[in-house]
């Protein structure tokens, strides 16, 4: 059993790079917004029954996919190295495997801003993701996702996890797909 774990700022690619090591591997993925926007279409994004659904959902195939026979799970959140709450929402998720005696990565992908403004648009991002269809709202999260918080670990942040950290501005997602397989061994 693996579990990948794909993070970085808004935008970055983590769900179109999850795609292409997908791909590459026996792994399913399971991005971020498949439960947001699913529970979206029922209670206000942050309000307390969205929170507790969300969670629910995500849990619940998390503990399913960790006791299975899969291959293992990709899941890609924006995490924010910075706050307490992110930091051990990374080690739930982790502790669930770990209990299975999965090995476990962390890929953080490193993306400049005015490349993450454009990828905010691109075609496979809107079609998989309808919460960010209104590119207004897409594009003041997130700016203020930048100014709010720290997206990118440092040493001492995450211990027990092995980090891989990619720098994806000038490479195609396939590429930094085939980088994570070779350093996990996937």
């Amino acid at each position: 059993m693996k579990l990948i774990i794909i993070t970085g700022p808004p935008a970055s690619g983590k769900m179109t790079v999850g795609q292409e090591l997908a791909k590459l591997t026996d792994l399913k993925l399971f991005f971020n917004h498949q439960s947001l926007d699913l529970v979206n279409q029922y209670f206000d994004f942050g309000t307390k029954p969205f929170r507790r659904l969300d969670d629910t959902i995500r849990f619940a195939l998390f503990n399913e996919v960790a006791k299975s026979d899969l291959e293992g799970l990709i899941f890609t959140v924006v995490l924010a190295f910075d706050l307490q709450k992110d930091i051990d929402y990374l080690k739930k998720v982790a502790d669930i495997f770990k209990a299975q005696n999965a090995q476990i990565g962390l890929v953080e992908l490193h993306t400049d801003l005015e490349e993450r403004l454009k990828r905010n648009k691109t075609e496979n991002r809107l079609q998989h993701k309808p919460s960010k269809r209104d590119l207004e709202f897409s594009e003041n999260n997130l700016l203020s996702f930048d100014r709010k918080y720290r997206m990118q670990s440092q040493e001492g942040d995450v211990n027990g996890i092995d980090i891989l950290k990619i720098e994806n501005m000038n490479i195609t997602a396939e590429e930094a797909a085939l980088k994570i397989k070779a350093y996990f061994k996937l």
